[in-house]
């Protein structure tokens, strides 16, 4: 039995620290609680040994093992290290990610008394009141009643501090900030099984003189086969028309005729209805399909590594593929995960899945409770479950035997993780079929250039799918020139008159229609017109945009309406005046989906309208709801932004609107030509995936540039032969590799010294072919009141980029720059 054990901690330091086990045992890949700063975390288990640490340092112990058995397989441990050191990230807040068990451990704060709180009460007993405190007089007694409280050393919930003194969280907050108070974080575990209440009958119960009401509850459990949910059965049909009070049930358990329990609550997989298709594993392949089930069933039976990428176009049939591959995984005997990139495409999936393979499908993705989570994640790991569909984190889910990884719409920038670890979800499931030595297929109509230089290189297996499934054409596309719209109408508009009378005479058809209008919201700004400035939200350094509560065609403020950052959350109401000159002259620049859909009202009053975007799909079931009432044709014209372009399968539509997509080409970053490609290719792949064919009208102003014209002819080589000429004479990848390094501090002078400092160590450096840009200003300088500057790093080979960067690390903490004020960002998608 080892003395001592290595812990990753989910903290910002790249480290593990060791702790003295004691009578405990505990296994590599298990969670512990330990404390850590004067406070318990959860952390992982990575190394086991006798050896005590040196420099007299204070050993802790082990409080508490909380498996018995390793949760992460080897190859999951071996595979967090990867990440970790690849993408330069901590290890405990890697193995976080990999595990989302929250639901598993009960977190809570407590507050105690520290020696300078303990002092200013003493003080206060001696001289009275505080004469350096500028709160009220109610707020300084409330303090006191706090430190009185707390004065025989022990801790206190906040919920016990509230009671007892009134004091609020803020108020704590700022006894603490004043080092009056210690907080401290307090974890224990707690069982994350979810249960429901289920009447049940008792059987041969001697039935009573029953009145009408308790012979009514007891008909409904036994028309129910004898077990009924507590909540189904009070809000069934008969039971409410009969008005039948809750204690009638209660009686009823009283007198012994039925029981309450506590059963597994079950788990609503989603999915759509098929509407009288047929299920996609239900249609034969044609032959481009079997051809690339061949290519990739020959890869699985060698059972070995192999990455293959899956180019088709746009409804030629990919997901059949995907699912005719994981059945013949299960058939193996293995298992098949599949990701997907966003939630928005699980429903459709899940459906789909379901349909497939039954009570084999797993589900994981954020939308889903802690619960839940560790419900399903805990189902993978024993088996199972065989079949998991999720998103960017389910790459780390605890598989049986993994047969076979797919990922779908590989290109999506949503697979990049933009906080701590900063991992790419595409490439980690390369580097996990790698480890498990199965296949991965990579599947896109507009694959990324780095997975397209990969088969040109031949690292991965290229499979081309080049035709729409029954031969049916691709939309025909046609360019709308919003230059000379707006010379020949002398008026800007946010719909073109083309794009409407097509909209007008698909709608009398009884056909549908999808338009792709790429921002949130009303106005995406507002600005004065006397003085120039823009709204900017508090916390950062980007415009506010405006969010309308009332619907009519006026711009002037209402009640509701307000003004909302989508970067921090961040609201407030419209200003009536503008902030700087008082002036009442505010205008309200843009459009935006929600501004959309008022002037579509406007235009077709007979249609039958929807709108999907982030302020429409907030809750779990919304984007499901959404999408059946389009594929029912209750939907026939249909706005949003580019949660529209993705996977989604409707037969219905056959026209699609592009507007101002092509904004993004002005956006300060290398891939936006790529990005405006794919997102145009994207959804015009929406329109004719029926009987009728489809077509496609692009609102631009930039009729001209390659990105547009390319995805116009649907060109996907044209385009990546020229992109690939820009990125190569830039040094951008996949020409080189890439790093966007972020300083980040509480205040401009500190996060510009601290660039300062690293650009000198750049400079004076002997860098290995790595090339530096910055310091500059980030795009967005300031984020969530953290002011940030930038560093580009490109280099021709990764071990040399990897190296760069550890030194940058370990250089930062000689010069007490904290790491979490340091962002590594490897393979960066977004450099804002």
């Amino acid at each position: 039995m080892s003395e001592y054990c290595d812990v990753a901690l989910p903290v910002p330091l790249d480290r593990a620290f060791t702790y003295e086990l004691g009578e405990l045992e505990a296994e590599v890949g298990a969670r512990v609680m330990v404390p850590f700063g004067g406070q318990r975390l959860v952390g992982v288990v990575v190394g086991l040994h006798d050896v005590a640490p040196v420099d007299d340092v204070e050993v802790k112990r082990v409080e508490r093992v909380l498996d018995e058995a390793a949760l992460l397989p080897d190859e999951l441990m071996e595979l967090g290290k990867w990440v970790a050191a690849y993408y330069c990230a901590p290890l405990g807040e890697v193995l976080r990610g990999m595990m989302p068990l929250a639901a598993e451990v009960k977190r809570q704060f407590v507050y105690r008394m520290a020696e300078a709180g303990r002092r200013v009460l003493y003080a206060g007993a001696a001289k009275g009141s505080s004469r350096r405190s500028r709160l009220p007089a109610e707020q300084q007694n409330r303090e006191y009643a706090v430190l009185n409280y707390l004065e025989d050393g022990s801790a206190a919930k906040a919920s016990a501090l509230r009671s007892a003194t009134q004091a609020n969280k803020a108020l704590l907050d700022g006894m603490v900030r004043k080092k009056w108070l210690a907080r401290e974080a307090l974890a224990e575990g707690r069982d994350a099984k979810r249960t429901e209440r289920v009447a049940a009958l008792v059987a041969d119960a001697r039935l009573p003189k029953l009145n009408h009401n308790q012979t009514a509850i007891l008909a409904e459990l036994a028309a129910a086969g004898g077990r009924m949910r507590v909540t189904d059965l009070r809000e069934s049909t008969v039971l409410r028309e009969l008005s039948v009070p809750a204690t009638t049930l209660a009686t009823l358990v009283k007198h012994g005729l039925v029981a309450i329990e506590d059963a597994p609550e079950d788990f609503y997989l989603g999915g759509l209805p098929a509407n009288g298709k047929a299920r996609m594993h239900e249609h034969a392949l044609n032959e481009a399909q079997m051809e690339a089930l061949g290519s990739i069933a020959a890869a699985m039976t060698q059972g070995s590594f192999r990455p293959i990428l899956l180019y088709g176009v746009t409804g030629s049939g990919k997901t059949s593929v995907y699912l005719a591959a994981m059945q013949r995984a299960l058939d193996a005997g293995k298992s098949a995960l599949l990701l997907v990139p966003e939630i928005g495409l699980t429903p459709a999936m899940a459906g789909e899945m379901f349909a497939a393979f039954g009570p084999q499908v797993a589900l994981l993705h954020s939308g889903l409770t802690p619960d839940e989570r560790a419900e399903q994640w805990h189902r993978i790991r024993r088996g199972e479950a065989r079949i998991v569909v999720g998103t960017r984190s389910a790459v780390f889910a605890p598989m049986v035997d993994l047969g076979l990884i797919v990922v779908d719409e590989e290109h999506d920038s949503s697979y990049k993780q933009e906080e701590t670890p900063r991992y790419h979800g595409r490439d980690v499931a390369v580097m996990r079929a790698k480890f498990n030595g199965c296949v991965v297929v990579l599947g896109s109509a507009t694959p990324s250039l780095e997975s397209w230089a990969n088969s040109e290189r031949g690292r991965y297996a290229r499979v081309e799918m080049l035709t729409r499934v029954m031969r049916r054409p691709l939309p025909t596309v046609e360019l709308v020139d919003m230059r000379t719209e707006f010379k020949e109408t002398g008026k800007e508009d946010i719909f073109s008159r083309p794009l409407m009378a097509e909209a007008q005479a698909t709608l009398d058809r009884g056909e549908q229609v999808i338009i792709l209008l790429n921002r949130r919201g009303y106005s995406f700004t507002v600005i004065c017109r006397s003085c120039g400035e823009k709204i900017e939200c508090e916390n950062c350094a980007i415009a506010m945009t405006y969010h309308k509560a009332v619907t009519g065609t006026d711009l002037h403020a209402h009640p509701g309406d307000r003004l909302e950052c989508h970067y921090c959350g961040f609201r407030r109401p419209v200003p009536a005046r503008c902030p700087k000159c008082e002036s009442e002259h505010l205008y309200y620049l843009g459009a935006g989906s929600q501004q959309g859909e008022e002037r579509l009202q406007e235009l077709f009053p007979n249609a039958r309208i929807g709108r999907m975007d982030r302020d429409t799909v907030r809750g779990r079931g919304d984007m499901e709801r959404l999408l059946t009432r389009l594929h029912s044709g209750e939907i026939n014209l249909l706005v949003g932004t580019q949660m529209i372009a993705k996977g989604h399968d409707i037969h219905g539509i056959t026209l699609v609107g592009v507007v101002g997509a092509d904004f993004a080409l002005g956006l300060p970053d290398f891939r936006a030509a790529e990005r405006v490609f794919q997102l145009l290719t994207q959804v015009s792949g929406r329109a004719g995936r029926g009987e009728l064919p489809g077509r496609v009208l692009v609102q631009t102003y930039h009729p001209e540039h390659y990105a547009i014209q390319c995805a116009a002819a649907h060109d996907y080589r044209g385009f990546v032969a020229k992109e690939l000429q820009y990125r190569q004479w830039m040094h951008y990848p996949p020409a080189s590799v890439l790093a966007n390094v972020i300083v980040q501090g509480q205040t401009l002078e500190e996060a510009a010294a601290w660039a300062n400092t690293l650009g000198r160590w750049f400079a004076a450096a002997r860098l290995d072919k790595v090339r530096v840009l910055g310091p500059a200003a980030a795009p967005i300088a300031r984020l969530k009141r953290i002011y940030r500057f930038h560093f580009v790093l490109k280099a021709e080979r990764r071990d040399a980029l990897g190296r760069t960067l550890r030194q940058l690390l370990a250089y930062a903490e000689t010069e007490a720059i904290p790491r979490r004020n340091l962002i590594l960002d490897v393979d960066a998608v977004h450099l804002m």
